[in-house]
C-alpha cells in the first residue's frame, strides 16, 4: 500500500527493519519536503513488492552504467515525474537510498545520485569507487552523498 512520506511528523512506517531506521526515515522525510517545497509533489513509497519494476529499472542503470549492485535488502520503492524529469528512488535496509535523475527529453540531465543515512557504514559495492561529501539536514542529521552521470540510455 502508497505511503505519502510526512515530513512533519517523521514515521519509521515501512523502515522499521532498518538498523537505522530513525535515519533513514530522516532521510526519507528530507526528500519528501525537498519534492514538496520545490515541485509541490507528495512525496509517495510503496514496498517494493507492489512496484518491482521501479526497481529493476534502477538496478539495470547501476548495472549497464558502472557494474554495481547493492547488496543490502530493499525495503522501497517510488518512481514519479516533475519539471521533465523521470525520478525513481529506493530505499535500503541497510540505510542507504539511491536515486535515478532522468531528463526525459534528449539531452536533459541524467544521473544517479547515493545518500547514505546517519549511522551507517560505507556499502562495500560503493566504497572504493566514490568518495562521499557530508551535508547537515534538520530532518536527517548528517547525509552522505556521491553520483555519477548517467551515459546510456534508458
Amino acid at each position: 500500500m502508497p505511503y505519502a512520506v510526512d515530513f512533519v511528523n517523521v514515521s519509521t512506517v515501512g523502515l522499521e527493519s532498518s538498523p537505522v531506521a530513525e535515519a533513514l526515515a530522516g532521510l526519507r522525510a528530507n526528500e519528501a519536503r525537498y519534492y514538496r517545497n520545490k515541485y509541490d509533489h507528495v512525496f509517495t513509497v510503496s514496498p517494493v513488492d507492489e512496484a518491482p519494476e521501479v526497481l529493476d529499472w534502477i538496478n539495470r542503470v547501476l548495472a549497464e552504467e558502472r557494474d554495481i549492485v547493492i547488496a543490502a535488502r530493499p525495503l522501497e520503492v517510488t518512481s514519479f515525474e516533475v519539471d521533465g524529469l523521470r525520478m525513481a528512488y529506493v530505499f535500503y535496509e541497510s540505510g542507504l537510498s539511491v536515486n535515478v535523475m532522468y531528463g526525459i527529453e534528449e539531452g536533459g540531465k541524467r544521473a544517479v545520485g547515493f545518500k547514505l543515512s546517519e549511522g551507517m557504514d560505507v556499502p562495500e559495492e560503493l566504497a572504493t569507487r566514490f568518495k562521499f561529501a557530508r551535508q547537515k539536514s534538520k530532518l536527517a542529521g548528517v547525509i552522505r552523498g556521491s553520483f555519477f552521470v548517467i551515459k546510456g540510455e534508458y
